[in-house]
């Protein structure tokens, strides 16, 4: 009898615990009906994105992903909007070149996160409890930018399917020159790290670079 108790118990702590993002089950996310290009959007995506837990103990301090807008996954996710608002060429054509331009002026990641405390979500505080960097075999830079996209919807999510509608998406600028005036990112580098680190925890990210 105590067995089963304590096997009880044991049971009900773990089914307590958070242990995967929060998703919302009636809806998910936005995808495409040509399946050959869905299944195209979620490669490329996965390539360029990456994601980490924080934990203190069995109790979840937060789930935090990324994606660097590198040119190839910009042009992707035009594409991806192209096909969803049936959008006409010449219109597409001025997205791309749009985001190329935008591609040379910072490194960008789109940021998504969930705290169980929203209190911590102050990465643009001017006294964040947050240190955001960019690792790279050139060292490393922290954000010229960080601005606050607001609480995910449908529409982030078709873009960013491992998001939910509970959590709060970021848009993270890095520099793209060090202060010598090499490149942060230099010519062949294959992976870079997003790193994420406070008093609550460190969470670093890989993504490829190319």
């Amino acid at each position: 009898m105590k067995q089963r108790f304590v096997a009880a118990a044991l049971v009900g702590l773990l089914a307590g615990c958070v242990t995967t993002p929060p998703t919302a089950v009636a809806d998910p996310p936005p995808s495409l009906p040509d399946e050959h290009a869905e299944h195209s959007y979620r490669k490329i995506l996965a390539r360029y994105s990456d994601s980490r837990e924080v934990y203190d103990g069995f109790d979840t301090r937060l789930f935090a992903a990324v994606t660097l807008q590198t040119v190839p996954f910009r042009e992707a996710r035009v594409h991806r909007q192209a096909a969803f608002q049936q959008l006409p060429a010449p219109k597409v054509e001025q997205l791309i070149a749009e985001e190329r331009e935008k591609a040379t002026q910072s490194h960008e990641f789109f940021m998504g996160v969930h705290f169980n405390d929203a209190a911590y979500a102050d990465f643009d505080y001017k006294h964040t409890i947050w240190r955001l960097a960019l690792v790279t075999p050139a060292g490393e830079v922290t954000p010229s930018r960080i601005r606050r996209l607001g609480r995910v919807n449908l529409q982030t999510r078709a873009y960013y399917p491992y998001t939910s509608i509970f959590w709060v998406g970021w848009e993270v600028q890095f520099p793209t020159q060090m202060s010598d005036g090499r490149p942060v990112i230099p010519p062949g580098t294959e992976k870079v790290t997003f790193r994420m680190a406070s008093s609550l925890g460190k969470a670093e990210m890989t993504v490829s670079a190319q």
